[in-house]
């Protein structure tokens, strides 16, 4: 049978088949070879003669993530807030340039739109070809723009402490019930539950239980080659090998198209600045 990890616990793979939910092992040979499965993974299972289940083969994967580990993310939802806190757009950028390396969609929702000014963070991501969507969690607007934006989708929720993640999920799907200013016991995160990754169903969606998404902490997030970065911002592709050198890496070089384009308002001067940031930081990063 083929079938959808959906939740992973000491050694349990739990996969979503045609025939129901089969608990499964996973083969000794993936120990071996340095490979494990993953919530979010396409596989093949089957049954022994006590009709025990057992992870026979994974599937190619489209992505995958070390840190929470995950696989397959069709989207990821950068939550941002307009104030207590306000988000730093350079903690967007950072989780919007992972994932758009890992190929995923990036969504970018703004909350708390009810108590500041989303327009003006709102207005950074024009030129990105990102979704960016204006929410509220406690007057549910933006709230159906963001069910439609997600629906049939696997995703992760990311953002930093206080933005609404707990609450936007409740808004989503109200049976969540999720505890909101606090880590949620629902999702497998409490104080006194064991850590655990798994998928949980969210309006139309599948929304992955991902602490690692949760930090904002940059060193902790992979390391993307400096060389890279420039396809990481999407706003940038049509600019590149328009400078005047090749290898340009738009920092400081004469005749860089990128940076004509910040000057000319094209690039937003705030994605600009997080690109040399995240430039001088994986120059900085030692290699082995």
């Amino acid at each position: 049978m083929e079938g959808l990890i959906v939740k992973a616990l000491s050694g349990f793979y739990y996969v979503k088949t045609d025939e129901g939910t089969v608990e499964c092992r996973a083969r000794g040979r993936f120990r071996l070879d340095g490979s494990s499965p993953l919530v979010g993974d396409r596989v093949v299972v089957s049954l022994d003669a006590q009709n025990r289940g057992r992870v026979d083969e994974i599937l190619p994967r489209r992505n995958m993530f070390i840190r929470p580990a995950v696989a397959n993310i069709d989207a990821l939802v950068a939550v941002a807030s307009v104030s207590e806190p306000e988000t730093d757009p350079f903690l967007i950028d950072r989780v919007a340039a992972t994932a758009e390396r890992a190929g995923c969609e990036v969504i970018v929702c703004i909350n708390k739109a009810d108590t500041g000014d989303a327009g003006k963070l709102a207005s950074i991501y024009d030129g990105t070809g990102y979704t960016v969507i204006v929410t509220s969690a406690a007057k549910g607007d933006g709230i159906d723009g963001l069910r439609r934006a997600i629906d049939g989708k696997i995703c992760a929720f990311s953002g930093n402490s206080g933005v609404g993640k707990s609450s936007l999920l409740n808004a989503l799907e109200p049976s969540l019930n999720l505890p909101t200013g606090e880590i949620s016991e629902k999702l497998g995160r409490g104080r006194h539950t064991t850590r655990h990754v798994e998928l949980f169903r969210v309006a139309g969606a599948l929304v992955a239980d991902t602490p690692g998404f949760g930090s904002f902490d940059v060193e902790q997030m992979p390391p993307i080659p400096k060389e890279e970065l420039q396809f990481c911002f999407p706003e940038f592709k049509e600019y590149i090998g328009c400078c005047r050198f090749d290898d340009c890496a738009h920092i400081k070089e004469p005749d860089c198209a990128v940076r004509s384009a910040v000057e000319d308002g094209k690039i937003a001067p705030s994605r600009y600045q997080s690109y040399v940031r995240l430039y001088e930081i994986e120059a900085q990063r030692p290699t082995y």
